[in-house]
């Protein structure tokens, strides 16, 4: 039954691509996640993306897999393509079947069962590439394809041999493995960043924005310092709490997030002692701002930024002159009404 898996590649042959002849990295990737809550319950969803530009979906109440982009068929044809979608209705169905059957072979698997699988291709000019495949079990690397066949991770369960046993066994797996992996998956991914050339070079840099909020710590006497960093392109950035030139390294950051316009967004939290907030910054580094990084000090710091000068002058300010103007108002209202 363990043949299956190579149909993998037919879903999956646009998987972290990097483009050096656009001299740009464009990793082309793409994660299946499968769910066995139970021996009668399952799900199988898709994603897939070229650089952070995701291009495919796949879901598990679809029989299609969807594009995200217009030009996410690539150059292939729209024959070329239902035949990837036939495949992919095949092997979801087989995926499933074969992996419940798995699960009753081996009495120490029990459900709930996790499975994530991605494979793909690293294009680097027109005759050179290098290709993948990977799969974890309950969270755990338990093989990958190498050359010309299915290789046992090095920490993997002995029952992974058995696995691996069956897929070299069988010649017309490891050849279509060989096939789509080298061959259908170059073709795929030159394809896709010539038919997204206009929208993959309009990809610039997005300088990043900086903002704070804080709030109270799960540890008692503590608050909780946020800063947040977002807008910006292409995804790496750096973002520490500083005491002077000190880095805290108690500073936690969030997974990356998506914005709407396919920037980015991530937040830094730093647990401190309440009142001892002075002198704490925020330092960003990203390759939009080159040698200029931003450092932003906290709110409770010594520091304050003109924006926030200028808050607290007019908060306190306008009141006050308000308040002139209204007792001179009312002063010589006094006034008029003694002389007549």
């Amino acid at each position: 039954m363990w043949y299956l898996p190579c149909l993998l590649f037919w879903v999956f042959p646009w998987v972290w691509v990097q483009s050096e002849a656009q001299q740009n990295n464009f990793p082309f990737r793409c994660l299946q996640i499968s769910s066995f809550p139970n021996s009668s319950c399952s799900s199988t969803d898709g994603l897939a993306w070229l650089g952070d530009l995701q291009t495919h979906r796949w879901s598990n109440a679809s029989d299609t897999i969807d594009f995200v982009k217009p030009w996410s068929q690539g150059k292939f044809s729209d024959q070329q393509w239902e035949h990837l979608q036939r495949i992919f209705r095949i092997y979801r169905f087989s995926f499933t079947r074969d992996i419940q059957e798995f699960v009753k072979m081996m009495p120490n698997i029990h459900y709930p069962v996790e499975i994530q699988m991605s494979a793909g291709c690293d294009v680097y000019s027109e005759n050179a590439s290098e290709s993948f495949l990977y799969a974890t079990f309950q969270g755990e690397y338990i093989l990958s394809f190498q050359g010309t066949s299915f290789q046992k991770a090095p920490d993997a369960p002995p029952w992974t041999e058995l696995v691996i046993n069956v897929l070299n066994g069988d010649q017309g797996t490891t050849e279509t493995a060989q096939w789509l992996l080298y061959d259908i998956c170059p073709k795929f991914v030159h394809g896709l960043l010539e038919a997204g050339k206009a929208e993959l070079e309009k990809q610039g840099t997005e300088k990043p924005e900086v903002w704070f909020s804080s709030g109270l710590s799960p540890k008692h006497g503590h608050l909780q310092l946020v800063c947040h960093v977002s807008g910006f392109y292409p995804k790496p950035v750096w973002v520490m709490w500083m005491h002077g030139e000190q880095e805290q390294n108690s500073t936690q950051t969030s997974d990356y997030l998506p914005n709407a316009d396919e920037t980015w967004y991530l937040r830094a939290t730093l647990d401190v002692e309440a009142g001892k907030e002075a002198g704490l910054a925020c330092c960003v580094k990203h390759s939009s701002l080159g040698e200029q990084d931003i450092i932003c000090h906290s709110p409770g710091g010594r520091h304050f930024s003109m924006g926030i000068i200028i808050v607290l002058v007019l908060g306190v300010l306008v009141p006050i002159c308000a308040l002139i103007c209204y007792v001179i108002y009312i002063k010589k209202r006094h006034s008029y009404q003694d002389i007549l």
